[in-house]
């Protein structure tokens, strides 16, 4: 179970409801009780409104109650925010992105319990997705899926080569990196295209150094219904290569836009970009 805000929304939903069914079981009769004596006692009816008030903690969970519900509804079925804290995904996600996260795409998942109770779609290789950290599912993570279920991965370190099922995953400079804001410490980094099985993207690599440097060397094949992920900022970036795959009921989402940007400011440019 995981206790973050959907759970408060489910405990604040419960909470209204018990106290909306409380009022329509016990007390609304005493008021309609209190109106009826009052008409007949030919009292105006501001006064009868006033008297036969529904208790103030009745009234306020009666309004929120469809608020809590909607956004219950929105974040666990449709789409989640989410900030970006660090560079790990560079150049494709900044620091201080806010991004959208599509969570229908790979299921409906039931809130609080995270139980899939329609699947839709798998992830597939290329996509950016957010998962519940596995050595702390409290902890939202964002990479890139770049292994799927029964693929054979290995990463080199002294070449920064991907290979999966054999294959060498090739890359094309593009130049060198500038980076802005609190991302300015990638500045120099070698921004490559790699294309990932059909899917184009753009890592950082520093050929000439290892932020990484207890690396390991991974060499391994994807368990059944787990995902091996990488950051887009290979060289400084905590990913499957540390504490292996992520579990298919990990997933939340597919990330799928950059709704805004604060950065030392707002980065107008970023915002409504896709998220490839």
């Amino acid at each position: 179970m995981n206790w973050d805000l959907a759970a408060f929304l489910v405990i604040l939903i419960a909470i209204s409801l018990v106290l909306w069914l409380y009022d329509i079981l016990f007390l609304m009769s005493r008021r309609n009780e209190l109106k009826e004596r009052m008409s007949s006692e030919l009292r105006t009816e501001e006064e009868i409104a006033e008297v036969t008030r529904p208790p103030f903690l009745v009234d306020l969970a009666r309004s929120l109650l469809p608020i809590f519900l909607i956004v219950l509804i929105l974040r666990s079925f449709l789409a989640e925010p989410f900030r970006i804290p660090s560079g790990s995904m560079m150049p494709t996600l900044l620091v201080g992105d806010f991004i959208l996260v599509n969570k229908f795409t790979y299921g409906i998942r039931l809130p609080v319990i995270n139980q899939k109770i329609i699947s839709i779609s798998e992830p597939k290789r290329g996509d950016v997705v957010v998962f519940r950290y596995p050595e702390d599912p409290k902890i939202p993570y964002i990479k890139r899926v770049v292994g799927l279920p029964g693929d054979h991965l290995m990463y080199h370190i002294a070449n920064k080569t991907l290979y999966i099922n054999g294959e060498p995953i090739p890359q094309k400079t593009v130049g060198s990196y500038q980076g802005v804001g609190e991302g300015s410490g990638m500045t120099g980094a070698d921004e490559k295209i790699e294309n990932l099985q059909g899917v184009e993207h753009s890592v950082l690599l520093y050929q000439n150094r290892n932020f990484n440097a207890v690396m390991p060397y991974i060499n391994m094949t994807i368990p059944p219904k787990h995902y091996f992920v990488l950051g887009d900022n290979r060289d400084n970036s905590r990913d499957s290569r540390f504490w292996g795959t992520v579990p298919e009921e990990n997933l939340i989402g597919k990330a799928f836009l950059i709704w805004m940007n604060w950065d030392r400011g707002v980065n107008w440019d970023r915002i409504g970009q896709n998220i490839r």
